[in-house]
């Protein structure tokens, strides 16, 4: 057995900071795949968030269709208990599932929505999962026996801490801490490289797949060190060291790109894709405070006097969130910052909230009035784009999304905190999502240095299958791009198709996830003050 296919994800990604990289011999390799292969840009989902892009990736659905539409979510559409997402929530088959099906083995290392760990022919470290139930979340049930053998292996760098992962979007406020977080996002990369490594070498899968997240969160705290000319030029000592550190990660990524692509061997397609784009962010915009100044939302006493502790989105805060809100008087509401989704409270005609009848009026009502506010920046709106559910969010899972989504004009978060402002100017300039990430392919059966029009993340799913030699469910909502493979491949392996409703959840095709009701009690516990919703 060898690899057929090796992915690789960046997340995170673009061409705006890859390109100057590759241009300033910073990333060699990188240039090289892509002057011996096919590039593109690789437009996202909506929201531009990382659980429902990757899962976008991994099923070639949208999340109507999947299921998936923030980190968070909700218990059921008249909750109000938030809970953080898992692979129970996936409701479609994935690429993982559809190569174990067809016979294939595959390792999948780093990727979200896998814990509980779906049991495919192969070998599964999930992404988001606290380090300290690392064990658990890898499958087969010894695995982590294996990988925790590797020399080097750091099971509290590997796996995600939360804290971490909220000072990406948060920030950091002393700039001595920057530099070591940088260096420890290096070594994560690396970390995941040796399990790779490690597992191909003493079995290899058909389908190798490794995610690395540190391009995202660089990005998000390290944009202007990245592209200063999005904000002011670096002149402190300091500054010129972190920008030394965060090329150095990407040489570091780099490196690894190349040591991969040796391991997977000539005769393998890589693939390699972001789940979103990236860009610079001036602004943040309190929601719930524009909600509650207009009349929309009111907050319990608890609320209006909870300490934020200097939190600027209030990533830490939202499984405590809708407990500060007087639900008797809020008829609309934000739950998470990550989203930029507004949901609408609609009563069942003795509740409080928004009369059925009224519903439609009052969504044009709200999205009139938020493409109104301004950017402190700009001066111009700077909500760009309200989108309602039915027209982002099609299928059976419609009611879980949330009633409007946002689009800010410089790609950012919302703020789900109260604040004496609706709009507030961010300490430093930041890194945000764009709709518009990468996507690379190289391999025998790839064109050498040609360049697509831009490519859909629902696109990826069919080229995985692809290239695997699999059919293409009719379910899929991408398409295989065919103008970046030679014509002889495509004439001697001609596209071949799987009738729908032939590999869907319930079919043997599908992955058997460990429910999450059925983990040990302790272990949940521990999982959930991990990721803040208990003390």
């Amino acid at each position: 057995m060898s690899i057929r296919t090796l992915l690789i994800g960046l997340d995170g990604a673009t061409f705006s900071i890859l390109d100057p990289l590759m241009d300033q011999g910073v990333m060699p390799f990188l240039k090289s795949f892509f002057a011996e292969g096919a590039r593109a840009g690789l437009r996202t989902i909506v929201p531009p968030l990382t659980p429902p892009a990757w899962t976008s990736l991994m099923t070639g659905r949208t999340p109507g269709q999947h299921g998936v539409f923030d980190f968070f979510r909700m218990d059921s559409p008249v909750s109000r208990h938030i809970r953080f997402f898992n692979s129970n929530d996936v409701q479609c088959e994935t690429i993982w599932s559809l190569a174990s099906a067809g016979g294939l083995h595959t390792t999948t290392i780093n990727f979200p929505a896998m814990f509980p760990p779906p049991h495919i022919s192969g070998y599964v470290v999930p992404g988001w999962v606290p380090w300290k139930q690392l064990r658990l979340a890898c499958w087969p049930e010894d695995l982590f026996e294996k990988i925790k053998a590797i020399p080097g292996f750091n099971q509290r760098e590997l796996a995600m801490d939360i804290k971490l992962e909220e000072k990406a979007t948060e920030g950091i406020s002393d700039h001595a801490e920057l530099g070591p977080w940088i260096e420890l996002h290096a070594r994560r990369e690396q970390n995941l490289f040796q399990v790779l490594r490690h597992l191909t070498e003493e079995d290899p899968s058909e389908l190798t797949a490794v995610l690395f997240d540190g391009v995202d969160k660089l990005q998000h705290l390290g944009w202007r060190f990245l592209r200063p000319e999005d904000d002011r030029p670096l002149t402190e000592d300091w500054e010129f060291h972190i920008r030394e550190l965060c090329l150095n990660y990407f040489r570091c990524v780099d490196n690894l790109l190349k040591q991969m692509c040796e391991l997977a061997g000539p005769e393998a397609t890589v693939l390699i894709a972001s789940d979103h784009g990236f860009g610079p962010t001036y602004d943040v915009l309190h929601i719930n405070t524009w909600l509650e100044r207009n009349g929309y939302l009111a907050w319990s006493e608890a609320g209006e006097s909870h300490d934020t502790q200097g939190a600027l989105l209030g990533v830490g805060q939202v499984a405590k969130h809708t407990w500060l809100m007087d639900w008797n008087k809020t008829k609309a509401f934000a739950t998470t910052p990550t989203s930029n989704g507004i949901y609408v409270v609609v009563s069942d005609g003795t509740s409080p909230g928004v009369p059925a009848a009224e519903y439609p009026v009052f969504l044009k009502k709200l999205s009139d009035g938020l493409r109104q506010i301004p950017s402190l920046r700009t001066g111009e709106p700077l909500v760009s784009e309200v989108f309602t559910r039915d027209e982002v969010f099609q299928g059976p899972h419609h009611d879980a999304a949330p009633d409007l989504t946002l689009i800010l004009s410089d790609g950012g978060l919302v703020s789900i905190l109260p604040s004496k402002e609706i709009v507030s100017k961010r300490p430093a300039v930041s890194g945000s999502h764009r709709p518009v990430g990468i996507f690379g392919a190289r391999g025998p059966a790839i064109r050498r240095g040609f360049i697509a029009n831009e490519l859909s993340i629902l696109d990826i799913a069919p080229t995985v299958l692809y290239s695997l030699g699999l059919p293409l469910p009719e379910e899929l909502q991408g398409r295989l791009p065919v103008e970046v493979y030679r014509d002889a491949v495509l004439k001697e392996h001609p596209v071949r198709k799987a009738a729908a409703g032939t590999s869907g959840p319930g079919s043997p095709a599908s992955s058997a996830p460990v429910p999450a009701e059925l983990e040990d009690e302790e272990t949940v516990l521990e999982r959930l003050r991990e990721l803040g919703y208990i003390e």
